[in-house]
């Protein structure tokens, strides 16, 4: 009996443990939400940031500061607060959910560590604002600018290869059939995730402010140029009366091999540019 009484003290006087109970509250209820309502892979990316920030936090928790005032505790417990009660009572704030990861991040900080105390997460916020960035993107994608583009783009890689191909608007025109790219075939959905790992790339590794700007930006080169060659092959097949195998790059198994191999250029853009940073450094410690 006295033993469960001193934990429950224990835990009660402990404000790191409410705020490790806390957090693991929100982000179990952000993950929920986020698998009910988004894709697989838009899932995944909310997995690898979120143990990207509480991996971050882990490694510097005891050069911490962890003093709040009254001020930034009250509000930073209105900010949670408020997210628990969208979650709970599903309220229809549908504008606010692409902000929850952020909104949560910035009132957990301001009870852990006052406003004086915002510097020392400033990675943490960063990798959140990018979740959130994901999210209002994945939402608000620009999908019909996207599919210009990308009809713009397969038509020039048909030109190229020497097929005789005409563009109208959104339709990719063949001798034997065209093609109209919608907005949900743009790519939009690669382009965001690659964009997102590009950014926490950037997080993760120490790089300078150049290619800190070049590496997100490289990342949605590669997933439009990937899925605008989807669609020049898809344009092929379906002109050919293929629609068999149409269908398998349309929706099938094969739209993700592009997606797949997109992220596998990336993966090893990013491999030579440390690669690069490595030898520079070495070069640099020898001298």
């Amino acid at each position: 009996m006295r033993y469960a009484q001193y934990q429950t003290k224990f835990i009660l006087q402990n404000p790191q443990l409410w705020l490790l109970g806390i957090g693991t509250c929100l982000v179990t209820i952000h993950l929920s939400w986020i698998s009910k309502n988004s894709s697989s892979e838009s899932f995944l990316i909310h997995i690898i940031f979120l143990i990207f920030v509480c991996s971050s936090i882990k490694e510097k928790y005891y050069n911490l500061n962890l003093e709040s005032g009254a001020i930034s505790s009250c509000l930073g417990f209105l900010l949670v607060t408020l997210v628990f009660l969208i979650h709970i009572i599903q309220l229809n704030y549908g504008g606010l959910v692409p902000f929850y990861p952020l909104i949560s991040g910035f009132g957990l900080v301001l009870l852990a560590s006052d406003f004086k105390g915002l510097k020392q997460y400033q990675t943490e916020l960063l990798a959140l604002f990018g979740l959130t960035s994901h999210t209002l993107l994945s939402i608000f994608g620009f999908g019909g600018n996207i599919a210009l583009l990308t009809a713009k783009f397969a038509n020039s890689v048909l030109w190229y290869t020497g097929f005789k191909v005409a563009r109208s608007g959104l339709q990719i025109i063949l001798p034997t059939g065209n093609i109209t790219v919608y907005p949900p075939c743009a790519g939009m959905n690669v382009i965001v995730n690659l964009w997102s790992l590009g950014l926490l790339f950037t997080l993760v590794f120490n790089l300078n402010w150049k290619q800190k700007i070049l590496v997100p930006m490289v990342a949605a080169i590669i997933g439009f140029v990937g899925n605008g060659v989807r669609v020049a092959l898809m344009a092929i097949l379906f002109a050919q009366g293929n629609k068999q195998a149409f269908e398998y790059w349309h929706e099938g198994n094969g739209s993700f091999v592009f997606a797949m191999i997109s992220a596998l250029i990336f993966g090893c853009f990013c491999w030579v540019l440390l690669s690069k940073n490595q030898r520079k450094n070495q070069n640099t410690m020898e001298c």
